[in-house]
This record gives C-alpha cells, sequence and structure tokens, in this order.
C-alpha cells in the first residue's frame, strides 16, 4: 500500500476532498460541456478536480508544483489522451496564444500572484479559482467594499463570488473557508483603448488616501467644481470613502473627469 504523501507547508497545501465541492467548481469553471477548447488547472494536488474538469474541454493542462504528486498524477490520467500533467510553477509558464480558461484550487500563500498571472495573459476569457474566502469577498465587493485591484481591472474584467466551501472540504483542514471567485474577461472593455491611462491615474490618485476622501484626493487633480459635479453625477457623497465607491460610480467619475 503506497504511504500518504507528506503535506507541504512551504507550498500552502490544502488538497480538496470533496467530491461534491470538485464538481460544483468544474460546472462553474466550464458551465456548458466540451465548451472549452483549452483549459489550464493551477494546483492540480492528487487529482480530484481534475477529474471533475477533464469531461469538460477538449484539452486540459494540469500543473503541479509539487515533484512528489506528478507520478500519481500521470498514473491517474495516462489513459486520458486530452489531459497533460504538467510538472512546475504555473506561475513559470508562458501564457497561450489562443484562448483559454484557468482554474483550480489555488494555494492561498500564491493567491495574489496566480491572479495577476491570470490579469495579465492576454488570451484569457475566464478563470475560476478556489481562493481564501476573505479574499474572494474583498476583490467581489462582498463586504460592501472594493479593492484598488478590482475597480483598476473592472473595465476589462468582471469579478464576482459564486460559491463557497467550508473548511471541511479539504484536507488537511485550513482554518479558514473558501470562496470560489469567478473572473471573466469582458467580449466589449467598458472603455476605450485610448481611455486606459487616464483610467489608471484616476484610480491611483482616487487610492492615494491624501485628504482623507475620495473627493478630496480627486480635488488635488481636479478643479473641485468638476469634482462636485462628477460626485453628483455618480450620486455619491462628498465624505464617501474611496472602498465604498462601487466601479459603477467610478466610471461615471471617470466620464466627468477625463480630459
Amino acid at each position: 500500500m503506497a504511504r500518504p504523501t507528506r503535506v507541504s507547508r512551504a507550498l500552502s497545501q490544502n488538497f480538496l476532498a470533496d467530491r461534491a465541492a470538485a464538481e460544483r467548481l468544474a460546472r462553474l469553471a466550464v458551465p456548458n460541456r466540451r465548451h472549452h477548447p483549452l483549459l489550464l488547472e493551477v494546483g492540480a494536488g492528487k487529482g480530484a478536480l481534475t477529474l471533475a474538469l477533464a469531461p469538460r474541454c477538449r484539452e486540459l493542462i494540469a500543473y503541479e508544483i509539487d515533484p512528489r504528486l506528478v507520478p500519481g498524477l500521470r498514473a491517474r490520467f495516462c489513459g486520458v489522451p486530452h489531459v497533460r500533467v504538467t510538472a512546475g510553477d504555473f506561475l513559470a509558464a508562458r501564457p497561450p496564444r489562443t484562448p483559454f480558461s484557468v482554474a483550480g484550487n489555488v494555494p492561498f500563500s500564491r493567491t495574489a500572484a496566480i491572479v495577476d498571472w491570470c490579469l495579465r495573459a492576454p488570451a484569457l476569457t475566464d478563470a475560476t479559482l478556489l481562493t481564501q474566502l476573505e479574499y474572494a469577498r474583498k476583490r467581489t465587493g462582498d463586504y460592501g467594499s472594493w479593492t484598488r485591484l478590482t475597480i483598476l481591472t473592472w473595465p476589462c474584467h468582471e469579478w464576482r463570488l459564486v460559491g463557497r466551501v467550508g473548511r471541511s472540504s479539504f484536507r488537511p483542514v485550513p482554518r479558514v473557508d473558501a470562496g470560489i471567485v469567478r473572473i471573466e474577461r469582458r467580449r466589449t472593455p467598458l472603455l476605450d483603448a485610448g481611455a486606459d491611462e487616464g483610467w489608471r491615474r484616476l484610480v491611483a490618485l482616487g487610492f492615494s488616501g491624501v485628504g482623507g476622501s475620495l473627493h478630496a484626493s480627486l480635488c488635488r487633480a481636479h478643479a473641485r467644481r468638476r469634482v462636485d459635479a462628477a460626485f453628483r453625477a455618480a450620486r455619491l457623497d462628498a465624505r464617501a470613502l474611496v472602498g465604498e465607491v462601487p466601479p459603477g460610480a467610478w466610471l461615471r467619475l471617470h466620464e466627468v473627469l477625463a480630459p
């Protein structure tokens, strides 16, 4: 009988052990079977999610950084020709040039880097990631507040919290529950390409924290009367804190304040 693989704390390993949770994540990642021609899985682990994803795509590349787990994964999927197990760090992979999706049970300690990789990949259509619940709630506005990264990327990417997974679904059991984040690249960006730089400047200025409020921060670069007009258009109180401003209101601020 094979000895169980010891968990690597350095790799932040918490394996998904709940088959129903794996199936649910797979359905959220690929709502229509065989719809996605190419799917990349980050952190295949022992293959629980890989097994659920395999019937839902025409090609699946499963990345696993832990060399101890790779032989077992390859043995498990050796009879599935469209599944390729790749040993190595997902973050070192070059993004495909053709449209592709990403799914995975993300190591909590590497969530930010993996999300950044996805956002930078030009051909990525969507990413469905199992992350720490707090991260998922912060990024998707579930707390009633919004982070700088979400606002900055909103014109091109929609962020949604699409599910939760209890901590008991993992082995070993982590200290916190997990959330399923869905990031979708918009087919048509909400802003013209020429507005990108102005949007980045607006968001950076708004989140600078100078002045104690978003209104005060924006007045550093724009006349107060224009900022007042922008806030009226966005239906915002001048005392609103930057984190309380939803993406739609930011877009209206940009409409008024853009040169």
